[in-house]
């Protein structure tokens, strides 16, 4: 579906400290793409410049084929922004502030009423009646968020930290609402603290820190990039628990560039997947004397990719931008 979102050298500065520094990011049309990345890393100020709030000081943004800096105005009617801040008015229903938006945006009454009804039921809202929003769940007024910012079929919608704050119930909803978006075409970038809400929604991941991408890929390459797949073990004695993982390690092989195996009652060891793995394991550790209520080998997740490719986790991998 070609290129929604295409980012060359994006640089914004505020006074003398450097917010991006160059960043590079390209988002595929009808994909979800996450920026990740600690406070401070420029997620925000990189949805800002994207979506017109903020002017660049150096590089190319294009967004739906449009570049953001000469012709704003032209992107502006092609994009869709949901802030991390509700937008909505607490005591109108659904319906009501929807059609409040669509006349915002100078739709005539009927073809807002009309509107107004097609995204109540795109986002599971079409039986709330007239019921004002202060009464919703966190859920149903970030869904109620995401339909207001759809109000001119964008494009390209941006999604400003959906689901902070939301109990699983809610972040539930709002991803059923992103997921159905893309299926019906719009192209969606992200930005999320949460590293399942990544894995669940997202094609492609780009991570962010210091202002400049540090690793950028789908998540299963992501995960691969740091070291394969863990096999964790619940040592019966606390006290042999250092000697299990240093005796699971070498059985099993440290995967290249794996962060030292953890440490504790629940022992966590990267290793390189291969047949027999487990089993070579527990035989070792039952012929030492270490008793292990428990073995599972799993493969790594996003969060311990993040936390590596980071270094928040006091190593840092290098990953392929």
């Amino acid at each position: 579906m070609g290129t929604a979102v295409q980012v060359r050298g994006l640089v914004k500065r505020y006074g003398a400290q450097v917010v991006l520094d160059g960043v590079d990011l390209e988002v595929a049309g009808g994909s979800v793409c996450a920026l990740l990345g600690p406070n401070g890393a420029g997620k925000t100020t990189t949805v800002r410049v994207l979506t017109t709030l903020v002017r660049p000081d150096g590089g190319r943004v294009e967004v739906a084929g449009v570049d953001v800096a000469a012709h704003p105005r032209e992107v502006r009617r092609r994009i869709g922004l949901v802030g991390q801040q509700p937008a909505v008015d607490d005591v109108l229903g659904a319906r009501e502030n929807l059609v409040l938006f669509a006349r915002l945006h100078h739709l005539g009454r009927r073809a807002a009423r009309r509107r107004a009804d097609e995204l109540l039921e795109l986002v599971g809202l079409g039986d709330t009646g007239g019921k004002p929003a202060r009464q919703f769940s966190g859920g149903m007024r970030r869904r109620l968020d995401i339909a207001a910012g759809l109000v001119l079929a964008p494009q390209v919608l941006f999604l400003d930290e959906p689901t902070t704050g939301l109990d699983p119930a809610g972040r539930r909803d709002v991803w059923d609402a992103v997921l159905g978006l893309v299926r019906g075409g719009t192209t969606v970038l992200l930005t999320t603290q949460y590293l399942d809400e990544a894995e669940q929604l997202a094609d492609d991941v780009c991570v962010l820190d210091g202002g400049r991408v540090v690793a950028r890929g789908t998540p299963r390459e992501l995960t691969a990039a740091v070291g394969g797949d863990r096999l964790e073990l619940v040592v019966d004695d606390p006290a042999r628990a250092a000697e299990a993982a240093d005796l699971a390690e070498r059985v099993a092989g440290a995967s290249p560039g794996a962060p030292p195996p953890g440490r504790g009652t629940r022992v966590t060891v990267a290793v390189a997947r291969r047949p027999g793995v487990v089993g070579d394991v527990v035989r070792a550790l039952d012929d030492a004397g270490i008793a292990v209520d428990d073995v599972l080998l799993r493969p790594a997740t996003l969060d311990e990719a993040y936390l590596r490719i980071t270094g928040r986790d006091e190593q840092r991998t290098e990953v392929p931008a």
